[in-house]
């Protein structure tokens, strides 16, 4: 009875009906089928839980009425059998068929609204959630569904004012956490560029209409949030697939790496065909990511292959897939859930009539399983609330639903407060040896990270071992790449090589590791060589203050190089350098222990234990021991200073009587704390084994651990013959060096007699064991003199005038002969304290003032020189510069200012090239070659530095000049590029090849003027390039020229006859490349002028010039002007020649010149240079410039060179007038000339300016041979003989 009162107590509490529910309107909904529970006529009373379920019928869809409706089943028996719904409730499903549309899901939902449902199931596409999500907050029943993709769907609902503030979202995939998950992958590898291709209805089985649309919506609003982050989309809905490639070419091309895809597999197959077909797999500089919501398309872990498909395309495919990564939520695949599904699809078949694929369920259509589940606990929660009504409020069960977690048929569910499911995400990668896709990372969306699976790894395409760049560095055609890439099997050699080296350091690494882990147990004391970071020799360090000190430097042992020895400029090792290095933070001297194992016994480690407990200001503390092969050391403190016997021999620092005082007074310090300590004593103290760190104090080194340095230093005990040998064992005590076998530890009475051995040195200054001038005792001596002892032992010499008598009585107590009269160091301490009482100041810092003084007049000498020498290596390399670039382009680039290119209204471009090189290269070697163009352009780089020009570059045997840069020099430009071009033609015909002396070398020299940009171009390496049609047509004038002469552009020939002193000759229309027909000129010389003879240098004649062979020289007299002249003018006054011009000869050049050279001249012109009169200072730069010019020697005794030739000019009648001159004058009147000379350093008319008129008391008299006829020398220096070019005198 009692039973059955509580049963009809609870059906008549669910019969009342709810009062008082949560919704979002005012005035609620009236439905007479309110109530849970309802009595019927005969009193039978039923409760009935009415669900809706709105989901479209058609099976296409991935979440549709016949695969969910199984799983609802399955899920209402799983509640039922947790006892999460009561027996006497029943649970009724009313499916909806939505069509997966908006209008008729809203329709849907109203209907089954006004048929009294509780619960709404779905919908699944986003528009349909959309529509029924706003309603259902004004219906007051809650909303649970596994779709609701997009971000808007994850936007705050706690509140009715929220759009969907009664939706909860179950399904395990949002395009929120996915856009998350993409976004944690580009920050992970920097990518900071991404395109997004998508289709817009693409994957529309999952979310219906616009499915990739709304995923790319919702990428792009997260990616927004990325400030630095830029991005791309293409819509491929409308492009056939044929058309992929041009899509790729257009959109993607060689501004994205990154390309994210959202779409059909087939779409997605055919896109990666497009990206494999242009080459983009290939290159490797591509990644694509596919965004897969369905996990059904991936089930067979192969999406590349496609049956019915040729083999060809599937393999291509296969090779495609290879840059695509897959982002997908995750799938459970246990037992369980495999169970599960198969469960489902037997359901399906029997009850309803449906017959689900060979894949698993998907997780879309098992998730509603957790749906009523969760609802089921909400609702087991309400009804006991308020015993006597059943609260269905629809606002109280779905915030009950909210921040529940519950293990599901698909895993972990955890629902937020927001609603939402907090689901986790996987990225795949295929495996190119299996050609399976495979789980690389997982993203977790409860804490939002991104962790990759241990052991895997991602392929990148290519066989890139790294991420690509999100920009391609070469793209996928190469176009941004220079076309330099090696060999194929050189590729494959280097990175077989790399990764042979990388396994053996790997394998070396672990076995070392492995090794001692295995044998040497954690210590206080050990060290390991990993933490040391060892100091570079300061011999090998260049530029470095390490050896600007060290270069003049000399020493003891001991020494440390550091730059707190810039005080002791005369004191560093003589012998070996201690290294130096890093541990913890702190700077060590690493002494080395020549083993290659140490085998670790107790003994050695009680010691080493003391060692490390030792800390004391005037001991070397001492950090650890490595004991790992080949490594194995001693760490100690550092001191910078050096030691003691290097500052004793450093004869710049004086040590004053303070000074001295302190440095004994501390090791007194040291040795007494050592003596008491369970080291005992030292052993082997000494000066070098004395260090002084930088605040000058004074501390012991090289104690304990005998059996460790003995073997280190075992190599030099064996050789007893050896200077180093005996000289070490001064500072050991008599009785010790009568032992047999000695005690490398030493005794404390031995330590008090080295003390007494180190305090002489302190005080004479002489080095260890001084013995006087006129004693000249080897070390060897002095020992086997100490050990026989006697009466009257050997000892150091003490000089009674210089050493106080209380230091002198010191150190003979302290090297007396029988040890027990030795005092120990706590006795030493406190005579050491009273000797010094009257010199210490009781102020700490008068003390270490008074150290510091001198070592800083010392370092502030050192700095002085040092910055001397800096000062005068900057001069040297700006002046390198200035002769690589310009000096203003130069000074700007010194000065780290960017050099913006210039641009020249006129300027005058000079190139050449030499005939036939081609062929004389061929038959000659290249270091033949490298000599014959090293000469000629030695030679030339000598002539144009009298000219106001530019040298731009050479290549080959290609030379290029050019005037009006980076100075101009107004209209000057042509005249000085003619003149030089004069020069050099006229030295081209007496250079002589040193292989080849008996051949003439052939210059084709060309010119043009015009304007011209003038810029540095590149970082690495600056070179200063001229840009423009001028030179372009420069360089066609020297191609279409002639060998031996000079072809001269209309322009150019235009300029020149400003002048009026050049003569030129029409050669006629040339035609050039690019250019067309030019009527051009050859330059054949330049007239004299009186202003010629004031401002230029004048260059050789033109036409035929005949000089009679038997004419006899003329002297040559040059006379000084007044020595207060700022300038020396040299004018000429010329003996007058008879020319014969020949207007129709083949050439025009002379047929025969001859000139008589005496063997007296060179001797006459070499001269001391200390001795040089005025007249030969002012020539200097030049001449000793131009000996380097004459590369042949010629016969001393030789008085007449010739050169015969018949050369003529063709008079082309596209020229106007044949007997008429360049610049306007008939042929008479330069029938016969005068040549005439100017000084040489100054045959620039830029760089020269005449002054005054000339006069006949600096007149020079003398016939000038043309450069035809000078000889050509091998010799080159200031002494050798002198190559001048045109219109230079050579001086008598």
């Amino acid at each position: 009875m009692g039973s059955r009162r509580i049963v009809m107590l609870t059906i008549l509490w669910l019969i009342h009906r709810a009062e008082g529910k949560i919704t979002c309107r005012e005035v609620q909904l009236h439905r007479d089928c309110e109530a849970l529970c309802s009595t019927n006529r005969d009193g039978v009373v039923s409760c009935e839980l009415r669900v809706a379920v709105l989901l479209p019928a058609d099976p296409r869809y991935d979440i549709s009425l016949p695969k969910v409706l199984p799983v609802l089943d399955l899920a209402e028996y799983e509640a039922r059998s947790r006892n999460l719904l009561p027996y006497w409730l029943k649970l009724k499903f009313v499916p909806q068929d939505d069509h997966c549309d908006a209008m008729y899901a809203q329709i849907g939902a109203i209907d089954s609204y006004s048929h009294c449902v509780h619960l709404f199931l779905g919908p699944a596409c986003d528009y349909c959630v959309a529509v029924v999500g706003r309603v259902v907050k004004f219906l007051g029943a809650p909303l649970i569904t596994t779709g609701g993709f997009t971000f808007d769907f994850t936007e705050k609902k706690v509140e009715c004012k929220d759009e969907y503030f009664m939706t909860t979202r179950i399904g395990s995939l949002a395009f929120r956490d996915i856009a998350n998950f993409f976004v944690a992958i580009m920050n992970r590898y920097k990518w900071r560029k991404v395109h997004l291709v998508y289709a817009t209805n693409g994957q529309n089985q999952v979310g219906g209409r616009h499915t990739c649309q709304l995923m790319m919506k919702s990428m792009v609003e997260f990616i927004k949030k990325e400030h630095d982050i830029t991005y791309g989309t293409f819509d491929v809905e409308a492009t056939t697939p044929n058309d992929y490639p041009e899509a790729l070419r257009d959109h993607v091309s060689n501004s994205y790496g990154v390309v994210v895809m959202c779409a059909n597999s087939t779409t997605i197959r055919e896109i990666l065909l497009a990206a494999e077909e242009l080459g983009m797999v290939d290159s490797g500089e591509y990644v694509f990511f596919s965004i897969e919501l369905s996990s059904s398309d991936n089930d067979s872990k192969e999406p590349w292959r496609v049956e019915g498909d040729t083999d060809e395309r599937n393999e291509k495919a296969r090779k495609a897939y290879q840059a695509l990564l897959t982002v997908t939520a995750r799938t459970p695949d246990n037992l369980e859930y495999l169970n599960f599904s198969r469960e489902v699809k037997s359901l399906a078949q029997s009850k309803y009539d449906f017959t689900f694929g060979n894949s698993s369920v998907s997780t879309f259509v098992t998730a509603f399983y957790d749906a009523v589940l969760l609802y089921a606990l909400a609702l087991k929660e309400s009804l006991p609330e308020k015993p006597g009504e059943v609260n269905l409020d629809g606002g109280n069960l779905t915030r009950r639903m909210w921040g529940k977690s519950f293990k599901g048929i698909t895993g972990d569910v955890n629902i937020d407060e927001n609603g939402d499911r907090i689901a986790d995400y996987s990225l795949l990668d295929m495996d190119p040896e299996t050609s399976r896709f495979e789980i690389v990372a997982n993203y977790y969306g409860a804490n939002k990270t991104l962790e990759y699976i241990p052991g895997k790894q991602i392929h990148w395409a290519g066989g890139r071992l790294e991420p690509p760049p999100d920009t391609p560095t070469c793209g996928f055609d190469g176009s941004l790449c220079p076309d330099n890439s090696l060999p194929g099997y050189a590729i494959l050699s280097m990175v077989l090589s790399s990764i042979v080296v990388v396994l053996v350091v790997g394998s070396v690494f672990i076995y070392r590791r492995f090794k001692l882990e295995a044998e040497i147990a954690s210590m206080t004391w050990k060290v390991h060589w990993d933490d040391v970071i060892v100091i570079p020799s300061a011999k090998t360090i260049r530029g470095s203050m390490y050896s600007l000190i060290a270069k003049g430097f000399r020493g003891s042992q001991m020494t440390m190089y550091s730059e707190d020895n810039a005080s002791l400029p005369d004191g560093v090792d003589r012998n070996d350098n201690v290294p130096t290095g890093f541990y913890k933070n702190s700077k060590v001297a690493i002494k080395l222990i020549p083993r290659n194992k140490v085998e670790i016994s107790r003994p050695l480690l009680l010691e080493l234990k003391r060692m490390k407990d030792l800390q004391h200001d005037h001991l070397v503390r001492f950090y650890g021991a490595c004991l790992e092969p080949p490594h194995c050391c001693l760490l100690t403190e550092y001191c910078p200073k050096g030691s003691l016997q290097d500052i004793l021999e450093n004869e710049q620092l004086k040590l004053d009587r303070v000074f001295r005082g302190s440095l004994i007074h501390d090791i007194v310090r040291g040795m007494a704390y050592l003596h008491a300590s369970e080291v005992k004593s030292h052993g082997n103290l000494k000066s070098s084994n004395c260090v002084v760190d930088s605040r000058f104090v004074l501390k012991i080194a090289d104690f304990g651990l005998h059996e460790l340095r003995r073997s280190a230093d075992g190599d030099e005990d064996s050789d007893q013959n050896s200077y180093a040998y005996w000289r070490k064992q001064l500072w050991t005590a008599p009785e010790l060096l009568r032992m047999e076998i000695r005690l490398p530890e030493g005794t404390q009475k031995g330590d008090v007699y080295s003390f007494a051995i180190i305090v002489h040195e302190i005080v004479m200054r002489q080095g260890p064991f001084y013995l006087g001038d006129n004693n000249e005792l080897s070390p060897k001596e002095i020992v086997e003199g100490v050990r026989r002892g006697g009466s009257s032992p050997l000892r150091p010499v003490i000089d009674e005038a210089s050493v106080e008598e209380e230091v002198a009585t010191l150190m003979r107590r302290c090297w007396a002969q029988d040890s027990a009269d030795r005092p120990d160091f706590p006795a030493l301490k406190q005579t050491i304290r009273k000797i010094n009482k009257d010199y210490e100041s009781s102020n700490i810092l008068d003390n270490l003032l008074s150290r510091m003084e001198q070592y800083a007049t010392n370092l502030e000498t050192l700095v002085e020189e040092r910055t001397a020498d800096y000062l005068e290596e900057k001069r040297k390399c700006e002046e390198l510069l200035y002769q690589l670039l310009p000096k203003s382009v130069a000074s700007q680039l010194i000065l780290g200012q960017s050099v913006i290119a210039e641009t020249y209204d006129q300027v005058t471009i000079y190139f050449s090239d030499i005939v036939g090189f081609t062929s004389l290269s061929a038959e000659s070697t290249p270091l033949q070659v490298v000599d014959l163009l090293n000469d000629l352009y030695t030679c030339f780089d000598s002539i144009i530095e009298n000219f106001d020009v530019y040298k731009v570059e050479t290549i080959g045997d290609a030379y290029m000049v050019v005037s009006g840069l980076p100075e101009r020099n107004g209209m000057n430009h042509a005249r000085e590029i003619a003149r030089m071009s004069l020069a050099l033609r006229d030295t081209v015909l007496t250079f002589s090849i040193r292989h080849r002396p008996h051949e003439q070398l052939k210059l084709r020299i060309g010119m043009h003027s015009g304007p011209c940009v003038a810029g540095v171009v590149g970082l690495k390496m600056p070179r200063y390039c001229l840009f423009g049609d001028t030179v372009n047509t420069a360089s066609r004038m020297e191609s279409n020229g002639e060998a031996l002469k000079i072809h001269v552009s209309p322009k150019t020939k235009e300029i020149l006859d400003t002048f009026g002193t050049f003569e030129l000759v029409c050669r006629g229309e040339v035609v050039l490349k690019g250019k067309g027909p030019m009527t051009t000129y050859w330059l054949m010389g330049e007239k004299p002028t009186n202003n010629n003879i004031q401002q230029a240098n004048p260059t050789t004649t033109i036409g035929q010039v005949s000089i009679p062979i038997d004419q006899s020289p003329v002297t040559t007299q040059i006379q000084m002007t007044q020595p207060k002249q700022q300038e020396q003018r040299a004018l000429s006054s010329v003996s007058q020649q008879q020319h014969k011009f020949q207007g129709q000869s083949d050439q025009p050049y002379p047929t025969q010149q001859s000139i008589q050279s005496r063997s007296q001249e060179p001797a006459r012109q070499q001269g001391h240079p200390g001795q040089q009169r005025p007249q030969e200072s002012q020539h200097q730069g030049l001449m000793t410039a131009q000996s380097r010019c004459q590369t042949v020697p010629t016969n001393p005794s030789s008085t007449t060179n010739q050169i015969q030739g018949q050369r003529s000019t063709t008079i082309n009648p596209a020229c106007g007038l044949a007997g008429v001159t360049g610049n306007g004058a008939p042929k008479s009147v330069v029938a016969s000339r005068t040549i005439v000379a100017t000084p040489i350093g100054n045959s620039s008319p830029s760089r020269n300016r005449a002054s005054g008129p000339p006069s006949a008391n600096n007149s020079v008299h003398q016939v000038y041979p043309t450069a035809e006829s000078m000889p050509n020398h091998t010799e080159s220096g200031p002494n050798a003989p002198l190559l001048l070019p045109a219109g230079a005198v050579p001086r008598v």
